[in-house]
């Protein structure tokens, strides 16, 4: 049988691929959710784990029996409500109209309000792992079905921390959104997958470039042409990941001493099945599901959690 021929397999979809401009990602849309609450939350990435638990799945081959799954540990302080944000739809898009912040008088709901999102930060102060003080500011929806119970929702709890537990449950889909770890420049076989050279068409010591750039006309370089340059460092999503576990106590997440490059969770975690983009001490962002593939939220039967040592 003959080997493939792929020219590429990196999609061109998410060219140019440079770095992202910040490490708090974009969430650029938030599914239609009737429940008031807040559609997404941001926790900080501790390393990863595997649990062992009762596969859920009814169509499954191993349906109600004991499975080895992995898993990510992401330490979740509470986030702090510092103001809200009133947005107004207009001929030309979505358009900020007012917004209130903490200390600064009663907030008051303005006449032509669309919609209503909240203003939040981070508590990186409260955990060990990730040596910083510097909060992270990012926006949030707030689900509903009037902008009426938004705003009462939000205005109760300006000035106020709001908890994991108040947005996501045990057994939910979610979606995580993340910077990936950075890898710098890397050659065109690493970034785009295309095949090395081998001894005949390859030039001496040099096997793993590019067979062509492309033909003589039109006399340039295509930009869809795989070529080295910075690889890593972009902002992903990847969604309907599991939340396996909400908890409390780090201690029974915490392997035996410590995450390495990370240290011990102090503060409240969720366990979501899988991995997720980014390194260690990463900020994650999560949101509701926005094409979930399961409707039904099952909280998932855990057997054993490994807190094994993994330092070696």
């Amino acid at each position: 049988m003959s080997s493939p021929y792929r020219p590429r397999r990196g999609s061109l979809g998410f060219s140019p691929r440079k770095r992202a401009k910040s490490e708090i990602t974009r969430i650029r849309s938030y599914p239609q959710i009737s429940e008031v609450r807040l559609l997404g939350f941001a926790g900080y990435k501790a390393g990863m784990t595997h649990v062992i638990m009762i596969d859920d799945v009814p169509t499954s081959p191993t349906s109600g029996m004991e499975i080895a799954v992995p898993a990510t540990v992401i330490e979740t302080p509470p986030l702090h409500i510092a103001g809200i944000r009133y947005y107004q739809k207009g001929v030309y898009g979505w358009r900020v109209i007012h917004e209130d912040r903490e200390g600064k008088g009663e907030p008051e709901l303005p006449d032509g309000t669309h919609d209503i999102r909240a203003l939040v930060h981070t508590h990186p102060e409260m955990i060990t792992g990730v040596p910083k003080k510097k909060p992270e500011f990012m926006e949030i929806a707030v689900g509903g079905t009037s902008v009426e119970e938004k705003f009462e929702y939000l205005s109760e709890r300006l000035g106020k921390d709001i908890s994991i537990r108040e947005v996501f449950k045990e057994g939910q889909l979610i979606d995580v959104s993340a910077v990936t770890k950075g890898k710098g420049t890397q050659g065109p076989v690493k970034r785009w997958g295309v095949m090395t050279q081998d001894e005949k068409h390859g030039r001496s010591s040099r096997r793993r470039h590019v067979g062509t750039l492309g033909p003589w006309h039109p006399a340039r370089v295509s930009w869809r042409v795989p070529q080295l340059g910075q690889t890593g460092y972009h902002q992903r999503t990847e969604l309907n990941k599991k939340i396996l576990k909400i908890g409390e106590n780090g201690e029974e997440i915490t392997p035996e001493g410590g995450f390495v490059k990370y240290g011990v969770v102090r503060s409240e975690y969720i366990l979501v099945k899988g991995s997720v983009p980014g390194p260690k001490k990463r900020l994650i962002r999560m949101r509701d599901a926005i094409r979930p593939s399961e409707t039904e939220i099952r909280p998932p039967q855990i057997v054993y959690i490994s807190r094994k040592s993994q330092q070696g």
